[in-house]
């Protein structure tokens, strides 16, 4: 898209704050290392004077979101990368040539086998069999208890509690599978809640809060943007979305794909059937706003109108995805891919994605006044979200989508 304005990347952002009483949102999604993709994203956001005013994140997204709301400003981006490089593998596979795929498998291997220091260890007692009795706060194949001291080493959170930026991370209910979300705004956040949204069952063990067991976000709702929209009181928002997992993809031919595939699927968004829905709704909201102009003043006082007037609503979500691309090679045990290669290129592609992002500047768009939700495509030939593909959105102007129901 050509740029039409002068606007550097801040004051573009901050046009959004300055409509009724706007925010910028910053939502991350779960994913193990596809993560380091995330570090980039901030990384581009804090370099261009961009600290987003709500933070939500699911797993891996609910670690980084701790570590840059729990920082001063000026520390946030060293205290990510410092996570990003204690958890980063040794590189000794690197010895054996990339096109064997040998590398990739004794890492993930070795991986599995020991864990990852400063993130978690082997639980032994988990190997004596699948009926040993481990007890509900230790039942999982590995120990987090070494990303507990993680977290208290790299994240104050007496600042988390200071509610800016605000902090939510989403975890399942073990008891109920109802979604959580833990946020900063309603209660205090300890790593306990970070450590509750990133317990992926069977790998980890669920984490207990108030009495309550909770397992990883993501089994429910891996991108909660839906949290946003659903927030009240609803406000103007520019959300960035950050995504890990592809929507899309080809058909597998072999078990080793199936995997792959499989896993896409079941932590990929489902972000554009929340966005059509939330476009109906926002769309009607902006409706009744229009049609309250031509109901008289006198009738504006009854208590019916004034209870239907309350639907009505003039807020716009501008929503931009940022896909994490597809490297070479990867596979199914791609979430698992700690190596210093994988790290350094998914956070070279999440800066490189979301500094286009704010060149474009696509969210400074007309559009039409009655649409309340609008989601915006910054990378070039970035995969459609597969509700789209299938015939659910029209194509905005320059690198925008307006997804619709049809």
């Amino acid at each position: 898209m050509t740029k039409t304005n002068n606007l550097s990347p801040l004051e573009a952002v901050n046009s959004i704050r300055q409509k009724n009483n706007g925010q910028v949102v910053l939502v991350l999604q779960g994913g193990g290392a596809l993560g380091a993709y995330q570090g980039g994203v901030y990384q581009a956001l804090h370099e261009a004077g961009v600290e987003p005013d709500w933070i939500i994140g699911t797993s891996i997204g609910a670690i980084n979101a701790s570590i840059i709301t729990g920082n001063k400003p000026e520390e946030r981006l060293s205290r990510l990368r410092e996570f990003w490089r204690r958890v980063e593998r040794s590189d000794f596979w690197g010895v054996f040539p990339a096109w064997t795929g040998l590398a990739d498998a004794l890492s993930s291997w070795s991986t599995l086998a020991n864990g990852i220091p400063g993130f978690f260890e082997v639980n032994p007692r988990a190997f004596l069999g699948s009926h040993v009795p481990l007890g509900a706060d230790h039942a999982g194949y590995y120990s987090t208890e070494p990303l507990r001291k993680t977290l208290e080493e790299l994240v104050d959170f007496s600042l988390i509690n200071r509610k800016n930026p605000r902090l939510t991370v989403g975890a399942a209910h073990v008891r109920t599978s109802m979604m959580r979300y833990f946020d900063s705004r309603e209660m205090e956040l300890t790593p306990s809640h970070v450590m509750a949204s990133g317990a992926l069952p069977p790998a980890f063990p669920a984490v207990r809060i108030d009495g309550e067991l909770y397992w990883d976000g993501g089994i429910l709702s891996n991108t909660p943007t839906e949290n946003v929209f659903e927030d009240y009181p609803r406000r103007n928002s520019l959300i960035f979305a950050v995504h890990l997992w592809h929507p899309t993809g080809e058909e597998p031919e072999t078990i080793w794909q199936i995997l792959h595939r499989h896993k896409d699927i079941q932590y990929s968004s489902r972000i554009s059937n929340h966005i059509i829905r939330q476009r109906e709704s926002h769309k009607l909201r902006h409706v009744i706003s229009e049609l309250l102009k031509f109901v008289p003043e006198e009738a504006r006082k009854t208590p019916l109108v004034k209870e239907l007037a309350g639907y009505s609503c003039r807020t716009r979500m501008h929503v931009v995805r940022l896909l994490a691309p597809r490297l070479d090679r990867e596979t199914h045990i791609k979430d698992i891919d700690f190596s210093p290669a994988g790290i350094g290129a998914r956070w070279e592609a999440g800066y490189a994605d979301t500094s286009r992002a704010l060149a474009t500047q696509a969210w400074l768009e007309e559009c039409d006044p009655l649409e309340g939700v609008i989601l915006h495509e910054p990378r070039a030939g970035a995969e459609p979200a597969a509700e789209t593909e299938m015939g659910g959105a029209v194509t905005a102007p320059a690198g925008s989508q307006k997804l619709a129901a049809e």
